[in-house]
């Protein structure tokens, strides 16, 4: 189980320090991300030295696995962030029996993360819900209104509200920003 714990921690502060923080700052969903995974980690240990049922188990995890998730809006990708959090702590806690298969996966989880969340992938496709001081009847014009609002070229949007009353929408926008200029930050 020591094996286990410190495999655990090395694991959870180079996904939430190392990864999460860095690229998100967020500082509430770095704690939530250590607690759940240190907690989880608990749990597993636990329920393997107790030898109580598995279903009781997966339950529990089920349980742990979306009290946080309905409890504040939080993006997917931080959900993703708290899923592997939680497998850490389970593929951690059961170590015991097989340290290295652990190490081993621990790499690959972090690796994985640490490649699909980089910013060099992506980075410069963002998404935003805008609300519109204006309502366009004609698609091609509201395209035209956003890429001159974000400066940015526009991939899809979708309006998913119109109140004709306040005259304005509020449209789902993803766009791939301006190359940042050096020293513009």
């Amino acid at each position: 189980m020591t094996a286990g714990l410190v495999m655990d921690l090395a694991s959870i502060v180079a996904l939430a320090y190392g990864l999460y923080y860095r690229r998100h700052h967020r500082r509430d969903l770095l704690f939530a991300y250590v607690a759940l995974n240190v907690g989880i980690f608990a749990v597993v240990s636990l329920l393997l030295v107790q030898r109580v049922d598995v279903a009781v188990g997966f339950g529990l995890f089920g349980v742990l696995s979306i009290i946080r998730l309905r409890s504040s809006e939080i993006t997917q990708q931080e959900i993703a962030y708290y899923f592997i959090a939680i497998v850490l702590g389970l593929v951690n806690g059961i170590a015991g029996a097989w340290p290295l298969t652990a190490l081993l996966l621990d790499g690959v989880l972090l690796a994985v993360t640490y490649v699909v969340d980089h910013p060099a992938l992506l980075g410069r496709t963002r998404h935003q819900v805008i609300t519109l001081d204006v309502v366009h009847s004609d698609p091609d014009l509201l395209r035209v209104d956003l890429e001159s609002r974000l400066r940015a070229h526009v991939l899809h949007c979708v309006v998913t509200q119109i109140d004709y009353v306040r005259d304005t929408t509020v449209v789902d926008v993803r766009y791939v920003a301006p190359p940042q200029r050096a020293g513009v930050r």
